[in-house]
């Protein structure tokens, strides 16, 4: 069985990309103007806004929120030391529990190749 991160984020968008379909009016919505409304350049940029979300996704212990929110955060410049930085907060509020969802993020970096 392959555990690879990388491989697991593809099915994840695989199947969001599926599941869209078999909801296309909700997918309109939730990944149209309400995305929108949120994910624009405002008085905090989007390397920020993606960097609270990968917090509270940490939090909320959504693996595929935390491997998306990490991916966005890189896309929009985010360093290695700025996601853990992030992961940092998101522990000091949450604990062992946040800082074993942190390790899927240190997971998918290992797997991109940005930490060793």
């Amino acid at each position: 069985m392959n555990n690879s991160i990388l491989n697991y984020e593809e099915k994840m968008w695989q199947l969001l990309d599926a599941t869209k379909g078999e909801m296309p009016d909700l997918a309109d919505a939730y990944y149209g103007s309400v995305k929108d409304a949120v994910y624009r350049e405002g008085v905090i940029n989007l390397k920020t806004k993606r960097l609270m979300s990968l917090a509270v996704a940490i939090q909320a212990g959504c693996k595929d929120c935390m491997i998306s929110q990490t991916s966005r955060a890189l896309e929009h410049g985010a360093t290695a030391e700025e996601i853990f930085e992030t992961c940092s907060v998101a522990i000091s509020m949450g604990g062992t529990l946040a800082w074993s969802n942190a390790l899927v993020v240190a997971d998918y970096l290992r797997e991109k190749e940005i930490i060793k």
